[in-house]
This record gives structure tokens, C-alpha cells and sequence, in this order.
């Protein structure tokens, strides 16, 4: 190791001056030529500790030491030989976490092939679209899934009492033999920016890469209880989640199930969590659907990631977990590239801000036409990749002291008499009203002023008299008259991505077919 580890500090200052590539790749056992994710997550590891726990809707939590997994990754790569899947081939993984998902995700890539882990709320068309995409030789399927196996011609093995029987009859010992440039995992993106899906490849060395974001994003460290609720098919559920935290060494909890508030701080509370990292909606439904009840937390780092945080659950978090939530920002095709540093105690977390640079991540808004936007100035963020500027497609801005701010997809920006609007900001707006349980904005068209702000409300005071008129004055009176909503219409939910995100194009499109 080297002699100022970087685990071993959390400051924004220490950060900048110590992180390195060189610097982070001393934190694993493999090299620039030799490197396996399984190994680092799993096998280097005291064998007894606890890797894994996965907390059940049915209120069972199981727990699982670095050697079982470890040993049944092992399992699973020589049952692959055996089958003669070779290094490369692609295995699609459709499991909810449990012994037999982790087992799977890290024995696919001891053995040399590619993981491919997707959603289980997928459907036969969107299960289809990603095996044929990514040419999957092999599908392990959750048993309740039966009803796809065989989707595109794909061979489906079933992970039930039969495969872990099958898995028992192997050798728990494999040696990896992976070069640090193989391919590793392919991950699709959630679909909230592409009509179809897309993957991103991750070689081994994304272990590595990732630890930029493990250590200053959500702030892991070795010896904290981490728990992170995300599906592991989506990037945060699998690379900040899972990946990251293992090859550390840290213990972490998995979420198996419906989602459900009440039994999330239950499991927080009962577990002794210390770093907590979720989606956006996790916080909001904790904050409006959980019953009241007093808790004791032991947690001290808090993240969160998706889309921005309303200022109202902003702050109950801080004060239900007492300490600072903070953000993570990114997407899945250039990775986290700011952040809020949890745990460091000088880095000040700003209202609405999504934080200051990654180290070595050069960061800037930029105008149409490529150039640096002044402070203050409204474009498009950008990440500098390979000596050129690669943008995001999210507007924001920039304060002085190097802050940056979210303004919204580019296409979620609303121009209204001239006005330019922003979606996130209008939102954020209507969940500080006590009656609305979720909001989502857009613009519509309009004869007069081009577009017209539409909203969309869950509230349990949908049908009432006089309710549109009140939140309609609700905006104007905190943003303007020119940002006041001449549409609000209450529903039932909103749409959302497989990863939570209210997704706006969906609206957008029911809009221009209506």
C-alpha cells in the first residue's frame, strides 16, 4: 500500500492531493496486466467476514461471509467451463439479489466471460432487445421468470434447489486468469435519454476507475455497513452498490423485493448502517410514505443519486439521519464526475448544488457553441475526455467557488414567452407543497406563448374544487408569474424509468398524441 493510503482519509483537501491513478490502483492486488474483479471483491478478503446481507420484503435479512460467495463464484466459473462457455461469451443474469445473483455476477466474470445483469421487471420485448444486443450464449433466469426462458433462442438455465445442487457438485476453487483490458460486464443504461437500450462495456480495470467515485461519492470506507437499495442491473445498484464497496472489503446489504419505506429504515436501524447511498425517489418515499416512528441511526454518510432532491426531503433527511445528504452526479456513459464528498468535514454541502469535480475529472458548462460559459451562465455540463469536451446533455451552471448546479435534460428546459424554464426547478417548487406527494413538469404547446407549463400532481386531494388554481398560484408566488403552470392535472403515480426516475418523455409523448 502505499504510505498515505487513500482510505485513510476522507478530507476535500486530502482528495485533491493525494488521489491518483497510481495512487489507486496501490489499493488492489492485480496490475495493469493481471487484474479480475471477482478476486478483488471476493477472494482477497478474510474468508469469515461478512460480505453480504440481503434484506427481504418479508422482513428476513440473510448474510453471507466473503468465503461463501467467494466459494460459489468458483463453483459457478467451473460449472461454465464445464459448459464450455468460453472467455468473452456473454451470460445474461435476470436475478433479484440473493446467494445465487452475486454468485453468478462474480463467477461469470472469474471464469473470463461477461456478465450481463438486467432488470427483472423486464418483459418479454425488452428481455429480447438486450440478448439479442449483447449475443448472449447462456440466460440464468429467476425461477418466477419461467415464462422467458427460451426468449430469442437463448439457452436458459433456471436458478433454483436444481442449479445450486449442480453448482455443489463442482470445485470451490478456480484461479481467475483475466488481463486488467478483458471485458468484464456489459450494463444498460435505464433508457431515461435513448428509445433503445444501450450497453456500456466495462473491462476489469472499471474496478479501479470506480474507486474515484467509491471513495468520494458515497464516501465507503473499509469497516463501515453499507447499504445501498438500487438494483444492481442499473449502475448505481451494481457499480457504487456492490462492486466498489466488496473490493474494499466492506460489508454491504443488497435490497431483495418490493420496495417498501417503513421496512428500508427498519433495516437501516436494525443493521447499524454507517453509509447509506440510494436513488433520489427512495429519499422521497421515506420522507412522505414511511409512518412516523422513533429511530435510532448510526449512519454518517449519506448519498444520493438519479435526479435532484426537493429541498423538503433534503432536509428531513438531514434531519432524520443527522448529517448532511449529499450528491452524486453522473450517467452511466461517463461515470460519476461530481460529487458531494461525504464525510469530509471541509467540504460544504450547498442547497442544490451537486457538488465540486471528481479528482482528476475537469469538469465546465459550456455554450451552443463550445465555449466556457461565464459563472452564473445557464449551458450544457461537460466532461473533458481524451482532449476534447464531452457533453451530458444536462444544463446546468456554475458559482464561483466551483460549485455546480443541475438544470435539467436539455430537452426538459420549457420556453415560455420567452422564458427559459426549468422542469426540475418547477418541481421542486410544488413538492414544498403539503399535499403533493410528487410532481413532475413539462411544457406544452401553446398559441401565445410557444409553451405552456403542465403539471403533473399525485395528491390525495385530487378531484377537489379549486386545487389547480391553488397550486398554480403555489408556483407563481415562489418563481413568478411567468413560471406559473396553466395545466395541473392530478394522477394516480407518474411514469418512471427501471431505475425510478420520473420519466418526462413518456408525458411529453402522451401529450403530442393526445
Amino acid at each position: 500500500m502505499a504510505a498515505h493510503r487513500l482510505v485513510d482519509h476522507l478530507a476535500y483537501t486530502d482528495a485533491q492531493r493525494l488521489c491518483s491513478r497510481d495512487a489507486l490502483w496501490e489499493l488492489f492486488d492485480g496490475d495493469r496486466d493481471r487484474l479480475n474483479i471477482a478476486h478483488e471483491c471476493l477472494d482477497r478478503h478474510p474468508r469469515d467476514r461478512v460480505a453480504i446481507r440481503i434484506a427481504r420484503g418479508d422482513g428476513r435479512i440473510e448474510s453471507y461471509s466473503f468465503g461463501t460467495v467467494s466459494d460459489l463464484a468458483s463453483r459457478t466459473a467451473n460449472w461454465l467451463a464445464g459448459r464450455g462457455i468460453g472467455a468473452g461469451e456473454r451470460v445474461a443474469i435476470m436475478l433479484e439479489p440473493s446467494l445465487e445473483f452475486y454468485a453468478t455476477l462474480f463467477g461469470v466474470m472469474k471464469a473470463g466471460a461477461v456478465a450481463v445483469p438486467l432488470f427483472t421487471a423486464f418483459g418479454p420485448d425488452g428481455l429480447a432487445a438486450r440478448l439479442a444486443d449483447c449475443s448472449a450464449s447462456l440466460l440464468i433466469l429467476a425461477p418466477g421468470l419461467g415464462r422467458l426462458a427460451g426468449t430469442c433462442g437463448v439457452t436458459t438455465v433456471l436458478a433454483d434447489d436444481g442449479l445450486l445442487a449442480e453448482l455443489g457438485r463442482r470445485d470451490a476453487v478456480f484461479a481467475a486468469a483475466t488481463a486488467a483490458d478483458d471485458m468484464a460486464l456489459f450494463q444498460y443504461t435505464s433508457g431515461t435519454s435513448r428509445a433503445m437500450p444501450e450497453a456500456v462495456r466495462h473491462r476489469h480495470r472499471a474496478v479501479v476507475t470506480v474507486m474515484i467515485a467509491a471513495l468520494y461519492a458515497t464516501g465507503v470506507r473499509p469497516g463501515d455497513r453499507f447499504l445501498c437499495p438500487s438494483s444492481p442491473a442499473w449502475g448505481h445498484g451494481l457499480w457504487h452498490g456492490t462492486i466498489a464497496p466488496l473490493a474494499l472489503g466492506v460489508e454491504i446489504t443488497g435490497w431483495a423485493g418490493k420496495f417498501d419505506p417503513d421496512r428500508l429504515l427498519d433495516v437501516i436501524e436494525r443493521l447499524g448502517v454507517t453509509t447509506l447511498s440510494a436513488a433520489a425517489t427512495h429519499y422521497r418515499m421515506m420522507r412522505t410514505r414511511s409512518r412516523a416512528a422513533r429511530r435510532s441511526f448510526a449512519v454518517r454518510k449519506l448519498s444520493f443519486t438519479g435526479e435532484p432532491v426537493d429541498a423538503a426531503t433534503t432536509a428531513w433527511a438531514g434531519r432524520t439521519f443527522g448529517t448532511d445528504l449529499c450528491s452524486i452526479y453522473g450517467t452511466t456513459e461517463v461515470g460519476v464526475i461530481i460529487a458531494d464528498y461525504p464525510g469530509a468535514d471541509d467540504h460544504e454541502v450547498r442547497p442544490g448544488a451537486l457538488g465540486r469535480p471528481l479528482p482528476g475529472c475537469e469538469v465546465s458548462v459550456r455554450d451552443r457553441d463550445g465555449a466556457a460559459c461565464p459563472v452564473g451562465a445557464v449551458g450544457e455540463i461537460a466532461v473533458r475526455r481524451s482532449g476534447a469536451w464531452v457533453g451530458v446533455r444536462d444544463l446546468g451552471r456554475m458559482d464561483a467557488d466551483g460549485y455546480f448546479y443541475h438544470l435539467g435534460r436539455a430537452d426538459d428546459v420549457i420556453l415560455s414567452a420567452g422564458w427559459t424554464l426549468s422542469a426540475i426547478e418547477i418541481e421542486d417548487v410544488l413538492l414544498h407543497h403539503p399535499d403533493i406527494e410528487e410532481a413532475a413538469a413539462i411544457g406544452v404547446p401553446d398559441p401565445e406563448r410557444g409553451q405552456a407549463v403542465a403539471v403533473f400532481i399525485v395528491t390525495r386531494r385530487a378531484g377537489e374544487d379549486g386545487l389547480a388554481e391553488e397550486v398554480s398560484g403555489f408556483v407563481a408566488d415562489r418563481l413568478g408569474r411567468h413560471a406559473r403552470p396553466r395545466r395541473v392535472d392530478c394522477v394516480v403515480d407518474l411514469p418512471k424509468t427501471p431505475a425510478g426516475k420520473v420519466n418526462r418523455r413518456v408525458l411529453r409523448e402522451r401529450e403530442a398524441a393526445a
